[in-house]
């Protein structure tokens, strides 16, 4: 009998040495509901692939956090459990083609974007980085890394360094991105000088695509000037050979007789006037000159014809 009850004490032993009837029994901590939710949500997503119900079950995870947050239970497990219900959440939303949603859906739980965990926000950057859509997290991304909370995290010089290379570079923020990586001790110095030189290169075709926009415009606007140029003359010679053409439309006397009122008007000389007769005389030269022109070039038209 005292073999067998030293038997049955051994498997204690390695715990705290053998268990006497007068210390007393201690039970298991609770369990918080989220968890079971959360393992709940995570078969739903691998295993049953059903994308909405494992986002409905993280929603209802979310909530029992809320609602049945237990006293004993240590701090750093639920913020463990609220990260993975993110990364399950986030996983279904890309899975149903709700990747849009995916920033305000975690934003309505964590309210600020400060206080998103370094995991989750660099899934966000990766999701819209990858739908070609950096530009949403931008504002949250760089709220996050100015918080003075934030940077003495481990996650710290990674994320900045993610943030630049998916975030910055792309959308053409070469400043910001220099900015960030001279000022922040999170860099170490053969990463500093990586990312300072990405930035370098970024910036040397930023400037060659656009001086070769510009090359590309210039011909563009000398080909219109030029065509201005070429097209003045033709508008000049249609106008002509419409007022040649109005003109002889008339009979030759009423012509004349039109010449004759405006130069009244705007030269106001007598035609009475010994001194206007020269003038008349040319002028009525010059109209027998347009009218014989006009007229071979109507000849030459019908021939043609």
């Amino acid at each position: 009998m005292k073999s067998d009850c030293s038997t049955s004490a051994a498997p204690f032993r390695g715990l705290r040495g053998p268990l006497r009837s007068s210390e007393p029994v201690r039970a298991a901590p609770a369990r918080s509901p989220a968890v079971d939710l959360l393992e709940e949500a995570a078969d739903l997503l691998v295993v049953h692939l059903d994308f909405r119900a494992a986002l409905e079950t993280c929603e209802r995870a979310w909530q029992s956090l809320a609602n049945h947050a237990l006293p004993e239970e240590p701090a750093g497990t639920s913020l463990e459990v609220k990260c993975s219900l993110c990364v399950v959440g986030i996983q279904a939303l890309a899975e149903m083609d709700r990747w849009q949603e995916v920033l305000s859906w975690v934003l309505q739980y964590y309210q600020v974007p400060e206080k998103l965990p370094p995991k989750v926000l660099e899934l966000c950057i990766l999701l819209y980085s990858k739908m070609q859509e950096p530009r949403a997290v931008l504002d949250v991304v760089g709220a996050w890394l100015q918080d003075p909370a934030n940077q003495d995290l481990p996650e710290y010089g990674a994320l900045a360094e993610f943030h630049v290379q998916r975030v910055l570079l792309p959308l053409g923020c070469l400043s910001e991105a220099e900015e960030l990586v001279v000022g922040s001790a999170a860099f170490g110095e053969e990463r500093r000088l990586d990312v300072l030189q990405a930035i370098h290169t970024a910036r040397q075709q930023q400037q060659q695509e656009h001086s070769g926009s510009e090359e590309a415009q210039k011909p563009n606007e000398e080909g219109s000037v030029s065509h201005k140029f070429l097209s003045l003359p033709m508008l000049v010679r249609q106008l002509w050979d419409s007022a040649v053409s109005h003109f002889f439309s008339l009979p030759f006397k009423k012509s004349l007789l039109a010449a004759l009122i405006l130069c009244l008007l705007v030269v106001r000389f007598d035609p009475a006037s010994p001194s206007s007769l020269p003038f008349l005389y040319k002028l009525a030269q010059l109209f027998r000159w347009i009218r014989k022109a006009a007229s071979s070039r109507l000849y030459q038209l019908r021939i043609r014809d």
